[in-house]
């Protein structure tokens, strides 16, 4: 069992608790995935909601052309173009 003890800081108007990378890492959680928090039985419990799969268009939305050397702008149009033959693609 991995386990940390840990400190309780305020985060703004809220209280917050900072995770270790091996705990993270145990759990399967990563920066920017929701989460659950729960009460049971007087313990906190965080639990991971899964990602759902990303669609292409939702995945080129996230492309940084600048990091990955322009390879975005040939997907856009490939996607314009199946968008044009496919509505609602």
């Amino acid at each position: 069992m991995t386990e940390a003890i840990l400190d309780i800081r305020y985060w703004g108007n809220s209280l917050g608790v900072r995770l270790p990378v091996a705990i993270a890492r145990k759990a399967h959680v990563h920066a920017d995935q929701r989460v659950r928090v729960s009460v049971e039985s007087g313990r906190i419990v965080v639990s991971p909601i899964q990602d759902s799969p990303l669609t292409l268009k939702q995945r080129l939305a996230l492309f940084d052309p600048v990091r990955h050397g322009g390879e975005a702008n040939f997907l856009r149009d490939i996607v314009e173009i199946q968008n044009r033959r496919l509505p609602g693609f």
